[in-house]
């Protein structure tokens, strides 16, 4: 290693911190050299700082770096495919990989599905449920494009904005900007799916989305719990319309009629803690999913049936124009 790259990196995992952010500047300055000797600092056992700011100097080089990472992926050094691959995936998404590399996702993706059990749900998240054979109808109503077959590590993933890009501004064809939202939607569990995507859910209101997806003569149910803020809420749309909903915080917090599961906790037949309930209902949206749909969690082997997709919202802009490493 070149002693002024080695020095630099020394920097880049000390602990003065305008020492660090000098050393990424002048990573970033040196251009492609520098990619194989960042490389390396990417695997698991590093310190995370320095993985961090290694990704941040691989990512700021951008489409700069691209080159020297594909004929690293072609020719090797064998021991940095892996991190270069990730890399490319990070940088450009799945449009930076080559064909051989897209086909060798796309075969152990089939490979994954083969074998994806048990499946685990985060149950402090946001999600709508459907019933599962509505699947064509509420693909139709949410305009949602490019379906493609996922594990449910990938499209949890996928839709996390912490995690990975799950939205993205283009320019459409009549020269407008839009916002293109990626979700995911999973296996069948029982007689329900679930459809996760945060920004989609979030800009676009989860109410609403649920009405929309409940238009056709269905159902659709959104739950949302924020652990931080101690908050839950949740609703039941019915052919077009909001049937009953709670939100910690909304105004009003109630509306619509108490559903019979509701009625049961609230006239005693049926014990609940009661920081899970108010006057006027269930609070606890976990409580709502487990009676209404899908208690979130551990999910059975025996009630997972089929494989989950990853959709966006928009035909200009398909998965593969989505940036970002996704675990399979």
């Amino acid at each position: 290693m070149p002693e002024p790259i080695g020095s630099l990196i020394r920097d880049l995992s000390g602990k003065d911190r305008t020492r660090r952010a000098a050393a990424e500047d002048s990573l970033v300055a040196l251009g492609p050299q520098v990619v194989d000797y960042l490389l390396p600092l990417l695997r698991d056992g590093r310190p995370r700082g320095l993985r961090l700011r290694a990704e941040s100097v691989l990512s700021r080089l951008g489409d700069e770096a691209l080159p020297r990472l594909r004929e690293i992926r072609c020719h090797g050094p064998g021991h940095l495919r892996s991190s270069a691959l990730r890399v490319i995936a990070d940088v450009r998404g799945e449009q930076g990989l080559g064909f051989v590399d897209r086909r060798a996702v796309e075969r152990l993706v089939r490979v994954k599905l083969l074998s994806e059990r048990p499946v685990m749900l985060p149950p402090e998240s946001r999600w709508m449920a459907f019933p599962a054979v509505q699947l064509d109808a509420v693909v139709s109503a949410l305009g949602l494009r490019d379906l493609r077959a996922a594990t449910t590590v990938m499209g949890l993933a996928a839709t996390e904005a912490a995690t990975a890009h799950d939205a993205m501004e283009i320019e459409t064809p009549h020269g407008k900007k839009e916002t293109v939202y990626r979700v995911f939607i999973t296996p069948r569990f029982g007689n329900w799916r679930l459809l996760y995507g945060n920004s989609f859910l979030d800009a676009l209101g989860g109410d609403y989305l649920t009405e929309k997806a409940s238009r056709q003569r269905g159902e659709a149910h959104f739950y949302s719990i924020d652990t931080y803020h101690d908050t839950h809420a949740w609703c039941v749309a019915r052919n077009g319309h909001v049937v009953r909903h709670h939100a910690t915080w909304g105004e009003p917090e109630w509306e619509g009629e108490a559903l019979p599961f509701e009625v049961d906790y609230l006239e005693g037949r049926t014990w609940i803690d009661p920081s899970q309930i108010g006057t006027r209902g269930v609070i606890d949206a976990n409580v709502a999913a487990r009676h209404l749909s899908v208690d979130v969690g551990f999910m059975l082997e025996s009630e997972t049936h089929g494989h989950g997709w990853l959709a966006t919202t928009s035909p200009e802009s398909p998965n593969s124009h989505f940036k970002g490493a996704l675990p399979i």
